[in-house]
C-alpha cells in the first residue's frame, strides 16, 4: 500500500487552504502529501466572504471588496462604512483554480479518491469531513443564493446588502443578503437561522424569485449560478484518534454566531504550517474560548426568543462599525466587547447565561 507523510481528508476550502500553504512555505519539499477528493472537475460551487480583518493567500480570487453596506429591519436600514475592513467575496472556482494549479507543479503531492488505499499507520491526518450522521434537530444557517445578471444597471455595487429581514420569519430567523458584484449582476441569498426538521421553510426558489421580484422590483433577470448549504452552528462531535487533526469547520473553525469560516481556515493552516514538525502534540488551534462562550449564550438566546432577533441585530450594529466588526472577526478587545454587549436586551442575555 501507498505511504505518505501528510493527508488532508477533504480536498474542499479547509484542505485545500492547508495543502497551498505548506506548499509555497517549502513544508512538502521532503514531504509527500495525499489529498483525499471524490469530485472529478474543480468548479464553482461556492462564494466566501468575510470581512478583511487580515492578510490572506488569496487576493487574486476575490471577486469584489465593499466599503459600505447595509442592515435592513422591516421599518429601517442603517447605513454603515467600512473603509478600514472591507468586505470581500471569493469566487472558488478561482480558488480551485490557484490552489490545484500550485499543487500540480509538486510531483510528491497526490489526489486519491479513497483512503483505504493508503496505509496511514505513520502518517498525519488532516480531516475536514463529517463522517457522523447530520444532526437536523442543531441549529444550522441554511441558505440557497443564485447570482443574476439584469437587463439594465440596477444595482449600486459600491455598497452591500448584509441583512435585510423585512422578509417572512416564520418561527425562525430569516434574512436576504444581496452582494452587487456590478451594475447589472449581485449574488443574492435566502438565509435562515434554524434546525433542518422544517421543511416547510426550504423552498428557497420561491423565496429567491418573490424577493427579488417584490423587494427589489426586478422583473427580468438571468440566472448565471446557484449555491446551497448549510453551516453548522455547534461544534460537530467526531471521533480522531491520536494522529488527526480535524481542520475546517469540523475543527471548530466557523464562527458559530456569524457562521463565518474562510478567515479562520487561513489562520488555522498558518498555525499548522508554523509548527508541522510538533504539530500532533501542539495545543490545540482553537477560535477563542472568549468567543465560544459569547457565541454559546447569543445562540441560545437566538433559539429561545426568534422573533426578537431582527431587532437584535440591527441594534447590534448601531454606532461604530469597526466595533462590530473586529468582534464579528475575532478580533476584539475588552472595550469592544463591551461596546456590542451593552447593546444587547440585558434581561434575555443575562437569563441565557444563567
Amino acid at each position: 500500500m501507498k505511504e505518505f507523510d501528510y493527508i488532508i481528508v477533504g480536498g474542499g476550502c479547509a484542505g485545500l487552504s492547508l495543502a497551498y500553504e505548506l506548499e509555497i512555505k517549502g513544508k512538502l519539499k521532503d514531504k509527500s502529501l495525499a489529498i483525499i477528493e471524490n469530485r472529478e472537475n474543480y468548479l464553482r460551487d461556492k462564494t466566501w466572504s468575510f470581512w478583511k480583518v487580515i492578510d490572506h493567500n488569496f487576493e487574486d480570487c476575490v471577486i469584489k471588496s465593499w466599503n459600505n453596506f447595509t442592515i435592513n429591519s422591516a421599518e429601517k436600514t442603517n447605513e454603515l462604512n467600512a473603509d478600514k475592513f472591507p468586505y470581500q467575496s471569493i469566487d472558488s472556482g478561482k480558488f480551485y483554480k490557484k490552489v490545484n494549479d500550485k499543487l500540480s507543479t509538486n510531483p510528491k503531492i497526490s489526489y486519491l479518491k479513497n483512503i483505504n488505499e493508503i496505509n496511514t499507520q505513520k502518517s498525519i491526518i488532516f480531516n475536514s469531513v463529517f463522517n457522523g450522521e447530520r444532526d437536523e434537530s442543531q441549529l444550522w444557517q441554511h441558505f440557497q443564493g443564485i447570482e443574476i445578471e439584469t437587463t439594465r444597471d440596477i444595482f449600486d455595487d459600491q455598497i452591500l446588502n448584509l441583512m435585510d429581514f423585512n422578509c417572512d420569519q416564520g418561527d425562525s430567523v430569516h434574512f436576504f443578503y444581496t452582494l452587487p458584484f456590478s451594475k447589472n449582476r449581485a449574488l443574492i441569498e435566502t438565509t435562515w437561522l434554524s434546525d433542518l426538521k422544517n421543511k416547510s421553510i426550504m423552498d428557497y426558489d420561491i423565496q429567491l424569485e418573490n424577493y427579488i421580484k417584490n423587494n427589489l422590483g426586478i422583473k427580468n433577470y438571468k440566472i448565471q449560478f446557484t449555491e446551497k448549504g448549510a453551516i453548522p452552528l455547534f461544534y460537530p462531535e467526531n471521533q480522531t484518534n491520536k494522529r488527526t487533526i480535524n481542520i475546517g469547520s469540523l475543527g471548530g473553525m466557523t464562527r458559530l454566531s456569524t457562521g463565518y469560516t474562510f478567515l479562520n481556515i487561513q489562520e488555522h493552516s498558518k498555525y499548522i504550517c508554523d509548527n508541522i514538525e510538533t504539530i500532533l502534540t501542539k495545543k490545540k488551534f482553537t477560535i477563542g474560548k472568549k468567543y465560544q462562550l459569547l457565541d454559546k449564550i447569543f445562540l441560545r438566546v437566538l433559539k429561545n426568543n426568534p422573533e426578537k432577533m431582527p431587532k437584535i441585530f440591527y441594534d447590534m450594529f448601531q454606532g461604530s462599525s469597526n466595533k462590530i466588526i473586529k468582534f464579528l472577526s475575532n478580533k476584539s478587545n475588552f472595550f469592544d466587547d463591551l461596546s456590542i454587549i451593552m447593546k444587547m436586551p440585558k434581561l434575555l442575555f443575562l437569563k441565557a447565561l444563567i
